[in-house]
This record gives structure tokens, sequence and C-alpha cells, in this order.
């Protein structure tokens, strides 16, 4: 059975870290847009809301140093479910648990995912959990043109 979850999207909050005793946690939306035609002709354009945490200590490290609300997003991980209680209730929040993140270019009026040629940076589980890339890992960009699905 496969449980993954793929996202072009952009960060709709600044990430929330939280550090605990065993690591931290990053705590983000990402918003993803799909547009279509109703029946009367009309452009409609949806936008659905995903909650993303990210528990990787490299990764939550990254997030928390380069990411800020509206920046384009790539990302990989699966989804889950989990309940907590509040108030007496019991209640149910899905979120995405993120793996592997690639830094998109803004686009100046394109969406991210419109342009093939666009490139990147990744950082993934395997990636990031060695070390932590710095600034020259930044500004270096690969091109995705085989990993993105378009």
């Amino acid at each position: 059975m496969l449980n993954k979850v793929t996202l072009i999207g952009n960060i709709g909050s600044d990430p929330e870290i939280k550090v605990f005793d065993n690591g931290s946690v990053a705590n983000f939306r990402v918003a993803t847009n799909e547009s279509y035609k109703d029946k009367a002709g009309n452009r409609v354009q949806q936008t659905e809301w995903h909650q993303i945490r990210v528990s990787i200590p490299g990764l939550v490290d990254l997030i928390q140093k380069y990411f800020k609300k509206g920046d384009p997003i790539y990302l990989e991980g699966k989804i889950r479910t989990r309940e907590y209680e509040k108030d007496g209730q019991k209640r149910y929040i899905t979120e995405i648990y993120a793996d592997t993140v690639k830094f998109l270019p803004k686009s100046g009026g394109s969406g991210a995912g419109e342009n093939s040629n666009s490139n990147s940076s990744q950082i993934s589980n395997e990636s990031s959990s060695n070390h932590l890339p710095n600034e020259s890992f930044i500004s270096e960009v690969k091109s995705v043109d085989d990993d993105l699905p378009f």
C-alpha cells in the first residue's frame, strides 16, 4: 500500500517552529490552486489549504531559516489524521508529514508549475539528515524537469 502526497503551492503562513526535548517541528500551511470553467463558461478558481508538518531535523532548520509566507514550494510526504481533545470534544486534524521539500523559483505572474524549465534546490530527508546546507547550497539550482508532474 502507498501513502504519498505531492503538492505544489504557496506557503500560506510563516512557519511556526516548536522546540521539544527530543527535536523540533515546523508547522505551516500551503495553498494549492485549481482553476476550471463552470457550465456557464466562467473561469472558477478553487483554493485548497493543507496543514504541513515537518519533523526531520535538517529540514526544520532550513524551513525556519529560508521559508516565509508567499514562497512557492514543492513537497512530498504522507497524509496522516490524528485525534485530539479540546473542551471535552474529540477533534481530528489531517496533516501532510513532509519528508522532501524543493525551493521553487518565484515567478512573475505565472504559477510555479507553468514553466517546465524552472529550476529549484531540493532538500530531502536523505540530503539534509547528514548536514545542513549553507547559503551556497541555496544558490545552487538544478533542473527538475523529470521530477515535476507536468
